[in-house]
Protein backbone atom coordinates (compact mmCIF):
# COMPACT_ATOMS: atom_id res chain seq x y z
CA UNK A 1 0.00 0.00 0.00
CA UNK A 2 2.18 2.87 -1.26
CA UNK A 3 0.21 5.89 -0.02
CA UNK A 4 0.37 5.05 3.73
CA UNK A 5 4.06 4.18 3.33
CA UNK A 6 4.76 7.52 1.63
CA UNK A 7 2.87 9.33 4.38
CA UNK A 8 4.89 7.56 7.06
CA UNK A 9 8.15 8.50 5.36
CA UNK A 10 7.17 12.15 5.13
CA UNK A 11 6.03 12.18 8.75
CA UNK A 12 9.41 10.77 9.78
CA UNK A 13 11.20 13.36 7.65
CA UNK A 14 9.14 16.13 9.26
CA UNK A 15 10.24 14.89 12.69
CA UNK A 16 13.88 14.87 11.58
CA UNK A 17 13.54 18.43 10.28
CA UNK A 18 11.86 19.59 13.49
CA UNK A 19 14.58 18.03 15.63
CA UNK A 20 17.25 19.77 13.56
CA UNK A 21 15.38 23.08 13.89
CA UNK A 22 15.01 22.71 17.66
CA UNK A 23 18.67 21.82 18.00
CA UNK A 24 19.59 24.98 16.10
CA UNK A 25 21.44 22.82 13.61
CA UNK A 26 19.37 23.91 10.62
CA UNK A 27 18.83 27.59 11.35
CA UNK A 28 20.81 30.65 10.37
CA UNK A 29 19.42 34.06 11.34
CA UNK A 30 16.03 32.45 11.87
CA UNK A 31 15.88 31.10 8.33
CA UNK A 32 16.11 27.53 7.02
CA UNK A 33 18.40 26.63 4.10
CA UNK A 34 17.04 26.46 0.57
CA UNK A 35 14.89 23.50 -0.41
CA UNK A 36 17.68 22.23 -2.65
CA UNK A 37 20.20 22.28 0.22
CA UNK A 38 17.81 20.56 2.65
CA UNK A 39 16.85 17.90 0.09
CA UNK A 40 20.51 17.10 -0.44
CA UNK A 41 21.24 17.05 3.28
CA UNK A 42 18.41 14.63 4.06
CA UNK A 43 18.84 12.62 0.82
CA UNK A 44 15.25 13.08 -0.36
CA UNK A 45 13.58 14.52 -3.41
CA UNK A 46 12.46 18.16 -3.28
CA UNK A 47 8.86 17.00 -3.75
CA UNK A 48 9.08 14.81 -0.64
CA UNK A 49 10.80 17.59 1.27
CA UNK A 50 8.00 20.01 0.37
CA UNK A 51 5.39 17.57 1.66
CA UNK A 52 7.28 17.26 4.96
CA UNK A 53 7.56 21.05 5.17
CA UNK A 54 3.81 21.24 4.53
CA UNK A 55 3.27 19.10 7.64
CA UNK A 56 5.46 21.39 9.74
CA UNK A 57 3.73 24.46 8.39
CA UNK A 58 0.31 22.98 9.16
CA UNK A 59 1.48 22.42 12.76
CA UNK A 60 2.72 26.01 13.00
CA UNK A 61 6.33 24.90 13.48
CA UNK A 62 7.62 26.82 10.45
CA UNK A 63 6.56 29.78 8.33
CA UNK A 64 6.99 29.94 4.56
CA UNK A 65 6.78 33.15 2.58
CA UNK A 66 7.08 33.36 -1.18
CA UNK A 67 10.19 35.29 -2.10
CA UNK A 68 11.48 35.32 1.49
CA UNK A 69 12.11 31.67 2.32
CA UNK A 70 11.26 29.35 5.20
CA UNK A 71 11.52 30.53 8.80
CA UNK A 72 11.52 28.87 12.22
CA UNK A 73 9.76 31.95 13.62
CA UNK A 74 7.29 34.40 12.07
CA UNK A 75 9.02 36.04 9.10
CA UNK A 76 10.09 39.68 9.18
CA UNK A 77 8.09 42.30 7.33
CA UNK A 78 9.16 42.95 3.75
CA UNK A 79 9.93 46.62 4.53
CA UNK A 80 12.34 46.04 7.42
CA UNK A 81 14.86 48.65 6.23
CA UNK A 82 12.35 51.49 6.34
CA UNK A 83 11.01 50.22 9.67
CA UNK A 84 14.47 50.53 11.21
CA UNK A 85 14.37 54.27 10.58
CA UNK A 86 10.85 54.49 11.96
CA UNK A 87 11.81 52.47 15.04
CA UNK A 88 14.19 55.24 16.09
CA UNK A 89 11.29 57.72 16.15
CA UNK A 90 8.38 55.87 17.74
CA UNK A 91 7.70 55.51 21.45
CA UNK A 92 6.05 52.63 23.31
CA UNK A 93 2.89 54.74 23.46
CA UNK A 94 2.89 55.15 19.67
CA UNK A 95 3.09 51.40 19.18
CA UNK A 96 0.47 50.57 21.79
CA UNK A 97 -1.98 53.06 20.27
CA UNK A 98 -1.72 51.23 16.95
CA UNK A 99 -1.83 47.77 18.52
CA UNK A 100 -5.00 48.69 20.40
CA UNK A 101 -6.66 49.58 17.11
CA UNK A 102 -5.42 46.59 15.11
CA UNK A 103 -5.16 43.55 17.38
CA UNK A 104 -8.66 43.49 18.92
CA UNK A 105 -10.01 43.46 15.35
CA UNK A 106 -7.65 40.60 14.50
CA UNK A 107 -8.82 38.68 17.57
CA UNK A 108 -12.46 39.16 16.59
CA UNK A 109 -11.80 37.92 13.05
CA UNK A 110 -9.79 34.97 14.39
CA UNK A 111 -12.77 33.98 16.55
CA UNK A 112 -14.91 33.93 13.42
CA UNK A 113 -12.43 32.26 11.07
CA UNK A 114 -9.97 30.09 13.00
CA UNK A 115 -10.14 26.42 12.10
CA UNK A 116 -9.51 23.45 14.38
CA UNK A 117 -5.80 23.42 13.53
CA UNK A 118 -5.45 27.11 14.43
CA UNK A 119 -7.24 26.60 17.73
CA UNK A 120 -5.12 23.59 18.63
CA UNK A 121 -1.92 25.58 18.00
CA UNK A 122 -3.18 28.61 19.95
CA UNK A 123 -3.95 26.46 22.96
CA UNK A 124 -0.50 24.86 22.77
CA UNK A 125 1.09 28.31 22.74
CA UNK A 126 -1.04 29.47 25.67
CA UNK A 127 0.33 26.65 27.77
CA UNK A 128 3.84 27.73 26.82
CA UNK A 129 3.16 31.22 28.24
CA UNK A 130 1.88 29.89 31.56
CA UNK A 131 4.12 29.19 34.55
CA UNK A 132 7.32 30.37 32.87
CA UNK A 133 10.25 31.76 34.83
CA UNK A 134 12.44 32.98 32.00
CA UNK A 135 11.51 36.09 30.03
CA UNK A 136 13.08 34.65 26.87
CA UNK A 137 10.77 31.61 26.98
CA UNK A 138 7.72 33.78 27.55
CA UNK A 139 8.62 36.18 24.73
CA UNK A 140 9.08 33.36 22.21
CA UNK A 141 5.68 31.85 23.01
CA UNK A 142 4.01 35.26 23.25
CA UNK A 143 5.35 36.28 19.85
CA UNK A 144 4.04 33.11 18.22
CA UNK A 145 0.67 33.35 20.03
CA UNK A 146 -0.08 36.85 18.77
CA UNK A 147 1.20 36.02 15.28
CA UNK A 148 -1.03 32.94 15.02
CA UNK A 149 -4.03 35.08 15.94
CA UNK A 150 -3.11 37.47 13.13
CA UNK A 151 -2.79 34.53 10.72
CA UNK A 152 -6.08 33.01 11.87
CA UNK A 153 -7.87 36.26 10.96
CA UNK A 154 -7.43 35.17 7.32
CA UNK A 155 -6.88 38.70 6.00
CA UNK A 156 -3.58 39.16 4.13
CA UNK A 157 -3.69 42.97 4.37
CA UNK A 158 -4.26 42.86 8.12
CA UNK A 159 -1.45 40.31 8.43
CA UNK A 160 0.93 42.59 6.52
CA UNK A 161 0.07 45.47 8.86
CA UNK A 162 0.63 43.22 11.87
CA UNK A 163 3.96 41.98 10.51
CA UNK A 164 5.11 45.60 10.18
CA UNK A 165 4.12 46.35 13.77
CA UNK A 166 5.88 43.22 14.99
CA UNK A 167 9.07 43.94 13.06
CA UNK A 168 9.10 47.56 14.24
CA UNK A 169 8.82 46.43 17.86
CA UNK A 170 11.76 44.11 17.41
CA UNK A 171 13.85 46.94 15.94
CA UNK A 172 13.00 49.46 18.71
CA UNK A 173 15.62 49.62 21.46
CA UNK A 174 13.06 50.01 24.27
CA UNK A 175 11.42 46.67 23.41
CA UNK A 176 14.41 44.68 24.62
CA UNK A 177 14.40 46.36 28.03
CA UNK A 178 11.32 44.46 29.16
CA UNK A 179 13.18 41.16 29.05
CA UNK A 180 14.97 42.24 32.21
CA UNK A 181 12.14 44.14 33.84
CA UNK A 182 8.91 42.11 33.80
CA UNK A 183 8.25 40.46 37.14
CA UNK A 184 7.08 36.90 37.58
CA UNK A 185 3.71 38.23 38.78
CA UNK A 186 3.32 40.27 35.57
CA UNK A 187 4.12 37.24 33.43
CA UNK A 188 1.51 35.20 35.33
CA UNK A 189 -1.19 37.83 34.70
CA UNK A 190 -0.33 38.06 31.01
CA UNK A 191 -0.37 34.28 30.67
CA UNK A 192 -3.84 34.06 32.21
CA UNK A 193 -5.04 36.77 29.84
CA UNK A 194 -3.73 34.69 26.93
CA UNK A 195 -5.81 31.79 28.24
CA UNK A 196 -8.97 33.94 28.38
CA UNK A 197 -8.30 35.18 24.85
CA UNK A 198 -7.70 31.69 23.48
CA UNK A 199 -10.90 30.44 25.11
CA UNK A 200 -12.90 33.24 23.46
CA UNK A 201 -11.46 32.34 20.06
CA UNK A 202 -12.10 28.64 20.69
CA UNK A 203 -15.73 29.45 21.56
CA UNK A 204 -16.10 31.55 18.38
CA UNK A 205 -17.03 34.58 20.51
CA UNK A 206 -15.71 37.53 18.51
CA UNK A 207 -16.89 40.19 20.98
CA UNK A 208 -15.25 38.44 23.94
CA UNK A 209 -12.08 37.89 21.91
CA UNK A 210 -11.81 41.58 21.02
CA UNK A 211 -12.44 42.59 24.64
CA UNK A 212 -9.90 40.08 25.94
CA UNK A 213 -7.27 41.33 23.51
CA UNK A 214 -7.93 44.96 24.45
CA UNK A 215 -7.62 44.20 28.17
CA UNK A 216 -4.41 42.25 27.53
CA UNK A 217 -2.83 45.10 25.55
CA UNK A 218 -3.82 47.67 28.17
CA UNK A 219 -2.13 45.49 30.79
CA UNK A 220 0.99 45.22 28.61
CA UNK A 221 1.00 48.99 28.11
CA UNK A 222 0.68 49.73 31.81
CA UNK A 223 3.35 47.19 32.74
CA UNK A 224 5.76 48.58 30.17
CA UNK A 225 5.18 52.15 31.33
CA UNK A 226 5.49 51.16 35.00
CA UNK A 227 8.78 49.38 34.42
CA UNK A 228 10.16 52.28 32.39
CA UNK A 229 9.27 54.75 35.15
CA UNK A 230 10.88 52.49 37.75
CA UNK A 231 14.04 52.24 35.67
CA UNK A 232 14.25 56.02 35.27
CA UNK A 233 13.81 56.44 39.04
CA UNK A 234 16.60 53.96 39.71
CA UNK A 235 18.88 55.70 37.25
Amino acid sequence: MPEPQRGLIEDDLAKQLLNAINDGDLIKDGRLPSERAMAERFSVTRARLRRALDLLQDDGAIFRRHGQGTFAAPPPATNVDSLRNLARQVTPRDVMEVRLEVEPALAALAAERADARDIKRLNQLVQATLNVDKMHDYEAADDLFHYKIAEAARNPLFLTVYESIRSLRKEASWTHQRRENYSRETLAILGQQHLTLANAITNKDSIAAAEAMELHLVTVSKALLRERVRKIALD
